[in-house]
């Protein structure tokens, strides 16, 4: 058989299979799967990946317990979240730990397309922060995030907020300390949103996605944006923060505003 690639979370592992792989042969790999890793009780083969600004994907039952709720941990956090229904990739719990680790006592902390609130609480549990406010457009995710605010003992910490980022922003009056802008793969930047809610000093971290010569094309886009905005930015870091797909990768853009 073809190479099969999964990755497991917490009780649920997701397999996406090569094309031309059999019925039979996809439900003996799901059921050495459960043999192999004790701690997962359920397969799901992923049909069809994330789409929108939802970030919703299709899995189809291949072997062990019927569902599709997820119980997973990480940094010292857990998680409780539907996995059709809501975007969360395990890939990115070292990435999370590392924007934890570069938030200052007293911080003021916004997550954009924070989903289940994975960044979220593992900022607020692993850093000096003094709030963070985390927002997200899907209403199911948003579910769940609170539920892993209280799972976590985060309430006092984290706020959850429903809604577009786009058409919410001139109605929060804050400006943060510290802005993480973990973005699904679309067009729109959300620069400009993340600028009327930044202030002198304030850190951007940006997500984008793409080919290694199209790096720079990324940096200049940040620096147009910001232009067009009124305000001076200086680079600190350009990192890619995996590989997405071959030769394309996420990377993450540190920088700060200077005024």
């Amino acid at each position: 058989m073809k190479k099969a690639s999964f990755d497991i979370f917490g009780n649920i592992a997701l397999v996406k299979f090569p094309r031309g792989i059999k019925a039979k042969d996809k439900k003996l790999f799901a059921d050495k799967l459960l043999h192999d890793n004790k701690s997962v009780t359920t397969v799901l083969e992923k049909t069809r990946g994330f789409r929108g600004r939802l970030r919703k994907q299709e899995t189809k039952w291949l072997a062990g317990e019927k569902t599709k709720e997820v119980l997973y941990r990480e940094n010292g956090c857990v998680f409780r979240f539907n996995i059709d229904k809501t975007y969360f990739s395990p890939r990115l719990s070292n990435e999370r730990k590392e924007i934890a680790q570069k938030i200052k006592k007293g911080d003021e902390v916004l997550v954009m397309f924070a989903g289940v609130a994975p960044y979220s609480i593992v900022i607020a549990k692993n850093s000096g922060a003094s709030k963070v406010v985390s927002i997200e457009i899907n209403k199911e995710a948003n579910k769940y995030a609170k539920m892993n605010v209280e799972l976590n003992g985060v309430k006092g910490k984290v706020e959850i907020i429903q809604g577009d980022v786009k058409r919410i922003a001139n109605k929060i009056k804050e400006k943060y300390d510290v802005i993480v802008m973990p973005r699904p793969q679309l067009k729109d930047s959300f620069l400009r949103e993340a600028f009327i809610l930044s202030k002198k000093g304030t850190r951007i971290f940006y997500y984008d996605f793409c080919k290694e010569e199209e790096i720079e094309q990324i940096v200049n886009r940040i620096k147009s944006e910001a232009k067009k905005s009124g305000r001076k930015i200086k680079i600190l870091k350009i990192k890619k923060a995996g590989e997405i797909a071959p030769y394309k990768y996420r990377i993450r853009v540190d920088f700060v505003v200077i005024n």
